[in-house]
């Protein structure tokens, strides 16, 4: 077995691609129409081959209240790996990512946590070599 998809809730799928390609700079994968919503995927150019993150609708009421919680509290969705941590926080802090502070060594790793616009917090990180 092998991992291939990844979900993120988006409260938008228009918003969460431009921001996941426009800001991060991931490629759209695949973008296919489900009904009222897509099957969205976009891959990192420096991400294992083959893994896609989908930009999951957020039609599921229940999952609304999840996500919802899951922020508030301060937990991110996911986390996404960097090798070099500050340029990396620089370059996103620049075209206007939202970080919940500075990047913060704490243990085997640094790490920072940032707002994706579609309703996410996402963990940037870099292990320590």
């Amino acid at each position: 077995m092998q991992i291939k998809f990844v979900s993120v809730m988006v409260n938008d799928q228009e918003a969460a691609l431009r921001f996941y390609t426009d800001v991060l700079g991931f490629r759209k994968m695949a973008d296919i129409p489900m009904g009222d919503y897509r099957w969205l995927t976009v891959v990192s150019p420096d991400g294992v081959e083959g893994i896609e993150l989908v930009l999951e609708p957020l039609a599921f009421p229940p999952a609304r209240v999840y996500q919802s919680a899951l922020f508030d509290a301060g937990i991110p969705a996911t986390a996404l790996i960097s090798s070099d941590i500050g340029t990396d926080y620089a370059r996103l802090r620049d075209r206007g990512v939202v970080f919940h502070g500075e990047p913060k060594t704490m243990g085997p790793i640094t790490a920072v946590t940032f707002e994706d616009t579609c309703g996410n917090l996402i963990n940037l990180v870099q292990p320590l070599k």
